[in-house]
């Protein structure tokens, strides 16, 4: 099948066509042409303003399959991943079982290979995340599990993450881990500050990531290793995070695309589609989250797609689980919230290198001869995206209803084509 896209912008810094207008002409899943010339294709994507990136990457998503397919499945999820413009998902290993076997790597990787959206395995780093004993953490590698992390579930023990970071440079592997210290958050529904106060509600404090952070940071100056900390929120623990990569720590970091969108001052109290883990926290948070963005502190933005069941989100607010389904809105959110500082060539590639370079996994070129791994947007258009239309099994979304800028046209890989 030819493809061409047609007088498209591309956004690939290390391609000689970055920020070119160019036609492009895919054949059987592999770039054929780049250039000024119209090309004859069974089928032709024209639409104003459109822009061409390599494929998004999300670092940071949660499929129910196995045990909890009512909240999402396979299926649903690539679904939801192809309509908010990613073509390869890191899936969060908290499932039931939990994927710390061989057999369970093995069934994402194959369950997903003839989708058009490829999921990697993260493998847990202890038996049944629980904290404690480590996982056949090699074998996983070997297996095809691209990082280890107990997901959901912050490491607490020091030991714990000492052995796993000595334990992970046997094979030039990579922990992470969500910088939380569970204790200091036990019972906790939102950011702790003067509006959980006034709420009477107990709030979430910014110590809790900010210990955490700094202990992990002094395991890994000892251990050596390379970490990941995962939906970083604080500024403080941004700052130690910069002053981390600037000694030299092999250090990275993401950032839910929604954090900077509210604040625990601007979300609808009682609202369980606002609550999430971490908290949406404050103004001076927030600017730390952009100029970390900025400066290139933080490596990479991520869906942190959670769904639920209705069963588990329309309850009081303090016993709702914490999450939010956002594979489909993580670029438009992200773009809606940050374009007033954030460059829109630099925010495309905190969805495309940032998180490869991460993980260690290489990016899509865009040039001929290469095969084509590509996601298509409109950076311009605005949408709004609702519970009738969303792909996703889930629809705990607090944006459903509001207008985003930024629409996703579609992805081209492994030779696929899905357009919206």
């Amino acid at each position: 099948m030819k493809v061409l896209l047609q007088a498209v912008t591309v956004f690939n810094p290390k391609s000689a066509h970055h920020l070119q207008q160019q036609n492009i002409l895919v054949e059987n899943g592999v770039i054929s042409y780049i250039g000024s010339e119209s090309k004859e294709a069974d089928k032709v994507v024209a639409l104003d303003g459109l822009c061409v990136s390599g494929g998004w990457m999300d670092l940071n998503a949660f499929t129910g399959e196995p045990g909890l397919e009512y909240k999402e499945d396979i299926n649903s999820i690539a679904d939801a991943a192809a309509k908010g413009g990613f073509t390869e998902v890191l899936c969060l290993p908290n499932t039931n079982p939990v994927l710390q076997t061989k057999g369970a790597v093995n069934y994402l990787i194959n369950r997903s290979k003839y989708l058009p959206v490829t999921l990697h395995p993260i493998a847990a780093v202890t038996v049944e995340t629980q904290g404690k004993d480590l996982t056949e953490m090699i074998d996983l590698h070997q297996a095809g599990a691209v990082a280890f992390s107990d997901g959901t579930k912050p490491l607490q023990g020091a030991d714990v993450i000492l052995k796993a970071l000595q334990y992970v440079q046997l094979f030039d592997g990579l922990l992470m881990n969500k910088v939380e210290n569970t204790r200091l958050t036990e019972n906790g529904q939102m950011h702790e500050g003067e509006v959980s106060t006034r709420l009477g509600m107990k709030g979430i404090p910014s110590l809790a990531e900010e210990i955490v952070v700094t202990r992990d940071l002094q395991l890994l100056a000892y251990a050596g290793g390379k970490m990941h900390f995962s939906l970083v929120s604080t500024a403080a623990a941004i700052d130690s995070i910069r002053k981390a990569k600037a000694d030299g720590l092999q250090v990275t970091c993401d950032v839910a695309s929604y954090q900077a969108a509210f604040t625990d001052a601007t979300i609808l109290p009682f609202d369980t589609n606002y609550k999430v883990a971490p908290p949406f926290r404050s103004s001076d948070d927030v600017a730390a989250i952009k100029k970390g963005l900025q400066d290139g502190t933080i490596d990479a933005l991520v869906s942190a797609h959670m769904p639920h069941d209705v069963e588990a989100k329309k309850l009081e607010f303090d016993l709702a689980d914490f999450g939010i389904s956002n594979l489909e809105t993580a670029f438009s959110v992200a773009h809606t919230s940050l374009s007033d500082t954030l460059p829109l060539e630099y925010l495309v590639e905190k969805f495309v290198s940032g998180p490869r370079q991460v993980v260690g996994l290489p990016t899509p070129l865009i040039e001929e001869g290469q095969q084509a791994n590509l996601t298509l947007f409109l950076p311009e258009e605005t949408w709004v995206p609702s519970a009738e239309t969303t792909l996703s099994k889930s629809k705990n979304s607090p944006f459903f209803g509001k207008e985003l800028k930024g629409r996703v046209v579609g992805i081209i890989h492994k030779a696929q084509v899905v357009l919206h």
